[in-house]
């Protein structure tokens, strides 16, 4: 990856993309579009189909046929194993291509987006591709008259939800293991963050995945969200985004034919540094990285950081200071280390957080203001905000932004007690020297993933899902297929 091959490829024009239903791209049923604008310099990027709910009907009809027929279904695993991994490699080889659309459209910085979104999303499929031959079913402990198997089966037509913020690696994580497991998916992206994805429909029809089996339908999530969520024909959903609409799916799930709904609603994690941390110049360095990376824009972003009270000050000081020195700039650029915020209403909701928060009494260290208003884009320099209580509004909402709350705290009780102050689940860090204290912390702390001595970087190998109100359900990982299958017992009388 170099300088002038994404310069080559950042000003590449990019035609109107109708959905993709049924093998192919074409125009939605009303023929309107929807311009997605840059975050990078504000201007408008491209033209996609506003999709509609009759877009949805046809795209669900297309996956209800194709998994009913067995084109993909009933294909033996090593078939589906062959296909997938020809996607794999069709994705690693256009890695830097597919990043750069991505940026272009979400803001991601591309030294993050060429790992997190393509190359990342290469590895998932290849991960999961792997694993189709290598998942058994199970013979139950019977007597000697009975045969009890249980089985494996596809549940059938999937719908997926993805978010703006890493719209390939989260999509992966869900049409990777929904495809391995035999189902066909109808995939809804978001509507300012469609194109990668796009793209990867394209590959996989590319690869071998028949007509109907990956579809993709853009536009609103009012519209297209809701009827897919609203579908008789969808057999479970899964999504990552806000917890408001996570609720309105499950009311719509309610509504219709009580699909299973797997939801990731982000969180508000809490990132604890005792005073014994084996090294406090590395965990300032890696907390910065944990809440300022992506400005802020990660579901498992580190946004509140519990200090303890004997190293507070020096240690605000010193994350301040990483704060300070981030390179913010043209995602597309190398030397940025932090890009766009995605667009023009999340940077006002962040500096609308910043400026409550100080109104409740919380300090700012640093940040908490937009810059390079010149470029026309979406910046927001990263924010430090010393002294926020547990009640302050930037303690329990969760900013999605380069927002970094700072609270102290005493002893293990008073970190646990304000570790789980939130409705959130989802991740958590422990920066300690003491064995003891790390498992307790971990066993303490209500959340899916939690980090020692680091913060990040989990990968494939370990499942990712929230509890309490960020959600059920868990992607990547071999637990992440269990979702995607249902357990059929024949009981065979010999």
């Amino acid at each position: 990856m170099d300088q002038s091959s994404i310069d080559a490829l950042r000003t590449q024009a990019i035609a109107p993309r109708g959905h993709f239903i049924n093998g192919r791209f074409q125009d939605g049923e009303t023929g309107a579009q929807h311009q997605v604008h840059s975050p990078i310099n504000g201007q408008p990027l491209a033209l996609i189909a506003e999709g509609s709910a009759a877009d949805v009907d046809a795209a669900v009809r297309a996956a209800r046929a194709s998994f009913e027929d067995g084109r993909w279904s009933r294909l033996a695993p090593a078939g589906r194993k062959k296909v997938l991994m020809k996607l794999a490699d069709l994705i690693e080889a256009q890695a830097l291509e597919i990043a750069v659309l991505g940026v272009r459209d979400n803001g991601t910085e591309i030294n993050m987006a060429y790992k997190a979104e393509a190359l990342s999303a290469a590895a998932t499929f290849r991960y999961y591709a792997e694993a189709i031959d290598k998942l058994y079913g199970q013979i139950a402990p019977t007597g000697d008259d009975i045969l009890g198997l249980i089985h494996h089966a596809p549940v059938g037509v999937v719908g997926a939800i993805v978010p703006w913020n890493f719209p390939l690696m989260i999509g992966s994580w869900k049409i990777a293991p929904a495809l391995a497991a035999g189902n066909s998916v109808v995939l809804k992206p978001a509507e300012s963050a469609s194109l990668s994805l796009l793209k990867i429909a394209e590959l996989a029809a590319e690869a071998g995945v028949p007509d109907g089996v990956f579809n993709v339908v853009t536009g609103r999530g009012p519209v297209v969200g809701e009827a897919l969520a609203l579908s008789m024909d969808v057999d479970i959903l899964v999504f990552t985004g806000s917890g408001a609409t996570g609720r309105r799916l499950l009311e719509y799930s309610a509504r219709s034919n009580l699909k299973r709904c797997y939801l990731e609603l982000g969180g508000k994690s809490p990132n604890i540094v005792f005073a014994d941390a084996p090294d406090l110049a590395e965990a300032a360095k890696v907390s910065a990285a944990g809440i300022f990376r992506n400005a802020g824009q990660v579901c498992v972003a580190g946004s509140r950081l519990l200090v303890q009270q004997e190293i507070y000050e020096d240690f605000v000081s010193e994350i301040t200071r990483h704060a300070s020195a981030f390179r913010v700039g043209d995602p597309l650029d190398l030397n940025s280390q932090i890009g766009a915020v995605h667009s023009l209403s999340e940077l006002e909701a962040n500096l609308d957080f910043v400026s409550t928060a100080e109104a409740e009494g919380a300090e700012r260290r640093t940040g908490g203001a937009r810059i390079l208003t010149e470029t026309g884009g979406y910046y927001m320099a990263p924010t430090v905000m010393a002294g926020v209580k547990e009640t302050d509004t930037l303690f329990q909402n969760e900013v999605f932004g380069p927002v970094l709350a700072v609270t102290p705290f005493t002893d293990e009780e008073d970190a646990i007690r304000l570790a789980n102050a939130t409705v959130y689940g989802l991740a958590g860090g422990v920066w300690t020297s003491n064995l003891g204290r790390a498992h307790r912390m971990v066993a303490g702390i209500r959340a899916g993933v939690v980090h020692v001595n680091t913060y990040g970087g989990a990968d494939l190998t370990v499942p990712l899902g929230g509890v309490r109100q960020s959600g059920n359900g868990h992607d990547k990982s071999l637990h992440a297929m269990e979702k995607y299958f249902d357990l059929k017992t024949a009981w065979i009388k010999l």
